[in-house]
Parts: structure tokens; C-alpha cells; sequence
């Protein structure tokens, strides 16, 4: 069996205050992007009609991931279903990464959801689980656009958008989340409450009614921007990259360090990828 895990893309994210428990509150447009993680396993085994399922999860699991060192977010996944008693035979999970690591994109997050599908009708709750793995997992569970709210947890998806095109520069990853709402906190960044309401429902009318994100340009804002280029000086770069190679929106995505353009097809994204002359330029399209 193969499962695909997209990457998401933030279309916009509205930074709001810090609440008790440390997390900001947040409003954001989620999308799946057709870049995906490669997930293989076997093929899992069900018992006969009549066979008790009890027993059968006894072995253990294993979670390959080259290239990625210390524990997978995906394995951490796994074992939260055997914890809450799925009981399907061992498994081997081998995840093939294609969505850069560490670049904003939710790549652990992706493969986490993936594996928690796995469980569907057969665990109960698993966006308590997710939420439990990591603030980008919920939205992931059903790759689709969506509004976020809360940290994350909140999670309202949307028809799929009209045809859209991306090109993503992760410019190498490594750019510490809490670093940057740790830098937007010391500059001040943020909006109340009743603010991230306001744009929750701007983005619900036009994005709920399946436009492009080329269609409302003035929402697609993201407030930990500047944040991002304070340390990251190479962010702001990018973005005026992809600008001059035509993108008709450039923005950061989620805490960054990737900056991505949007075009109106693939073979747009594609000629400006290849204008770029850089290694790490992906052009893709939005997942429908």
C-alpha cells in the first residue's frame, strides 16, 4: 500500500494575542499541495468473519524515514493508535521524503495525519489525537483547504479552490518556529481577537465560494513576515525573486523559512521555477 502525505501551504496567517497556555491564537488558509511524502506499508491484514481481532497488533512496529534523524512524528502517530488499542498487525512504515524537512510545509505533520488515516473507523476521536501530535496534524487529517483557527485546532475546510499554481523556495530550512513568535512577540506583531474574527469571515466568503487565491489578493497577508526576515535576512530575497519572475502574490508560509508565488497554472510556475536558477526552486500545483 502507498499513501501520499501533501505538504501544506499557508495562504495567509493573522497573528493574534498569546493565550495561557503560551500558543498564539491564529487565523490561517490552509491548502494541500500536490508535493507529497511517499508513505509504503504493507498491506494491512483484516481476520476472517468470525476471527477475533485480539492479539493481532503483538509485534512491533518500525518507522523508516531516511534522511531524518531522531524520532518521527509519524512513529509518535503509530503508537498513539496502539496506545488507544488498534490492534492491525505490525507494521513497517517507510516514508520516501520529498517535501523538504524543516521548511514550514508540514511534512512531519503530513506524514503523522497519514498514518492516523490508517485508523479511520476504527479509533474514535483521531482529531484528539492529532491535536495532541502537533498544531498542524488536525488540519492534515483530510488533506483539503481549509480556515484554522485556535493554535490549529480549529479546523473548517472549504471547497477546493479554482485551478492555482505555486512556486516554493525553502531556502534550506532551519528556521526555529518558536524563534520567530518569539521575535514577533519582541516586535509587537499581532492583532486582537475581534480582528482575527473580521478577517475569518472575509476569507470564509471568498474562499468558501471556491475562488482562487489570485481572486483576493489583499487578504493573503502574513503577520510573522517580518519576524521571519529579522532573522532570516535571505526570506525577504526570496520573495523579491519570485516577484520579478512574475508571481502575481508572493508571501511567506506559516512561520517559514519557505517563501512560495502563486501562478495562475503549472507551466507558468514552472518557466518562473526554472527563471530562478536556483536548486531548491519547486514548482507544483495546488492539490484538488
Amino acid at each position: 500500500m502507498q499513501i501520499h502525505a501533501p505538504a501544506k501551504l499557508n495562504l495567509c496567517l493573522y497573528l493574534g494575542p498569546r493565550r495561557p497556555d503560551g500558543l498564539h491564537e491564529l487565523c490561517s488558509l490552509f491548502e494541500p499541495l500536490a508535493l507529497a511524502d511517499l508513505i509504503t506499508l504493507p498491506t494491512l491484514t483484516t481476520p476472517e468473519v468470525g476471527q477475533s481481532r485480539k492479539g493481532l497488533g503483538t509485534g512491533r512496529d518500525e518507522v523508516v524515514c531516511p534522511g531524518v534523524e531522531g524520532e518521527n512524528l509519524a512513529a509518535r502517530a503509530l503508537a498513539a493508535l496502539r496506545e488507544r488499542g488498534w490492534d492491525h498487525p505490525p507494521l513497517r512504515i517507510e516514508i520516501e521524503k520529498r517535501i523538504p524537512v524543516a521548511a514550514g510545509l508540514g511534512g512531519g505533520s503530513a506524514d503523522a495525519a497519514a498514518v492516523l488515516r490508517l485508523a479511520v473507523g476504527e479509533v474514535p476521536d483521531l482529531e484528539a489525537i492529532a491535536a495532541g501530535l502537533g498544531a498542524d496534524v488536525p488540519s492534515q487529517l483530510v488533506p483539503a483547504l481549509a480556515l484554522v483557527g485556535g493554535a490549529g485546532e480549529r479546523v473548517e475546510r472549504l471547497p477546493a479552490p479554482a485551478r492555482h499554481a505555486v512556486v516554493l523556495l525553502p531556502g534550506g530550512g532551519g528556521l526555529s518556529t518558536a524563534a520567530v513568535f518569539a521575535e514577533a512577540d519582541r516586535l509587537g506583531l499581532g492583532r486582537g481577537g475581534e480582528e482575527l474574527d473580521r478577517f475569518a469571515g472575509q476569507l470564509r466568503a471568498v474562499a468558501g465560494a471556491g475562488a482562487s487565491p489570485l481572486d483576493y489578493p489583499d487578504l493573503l497577508v502574513n503577520d510573522l513576515e517580518p519576524a521571519a526576515c529579522s532573522l532570516r535576512p535571505d526570506i525577504a530575497a526570496a520573495l523579491d525573486a519570485l516577484r520579478e519572475a512574475g508571481a502575481a502574490h508572493a508571501l511567506l508560509t506559516g512561520s517559514g523559512p519557505t517563501a512560495f508565488g502563486l501562478f495562475p497554472d503549472l507551466a507558468a510556475a514552472s518557466e518562473a521555477a526554472a527563471s530562478l536558477d536556483r536548486d531548491d526552486a519547486i514548482a507544483c500545483e495546488a492539490l484538488r
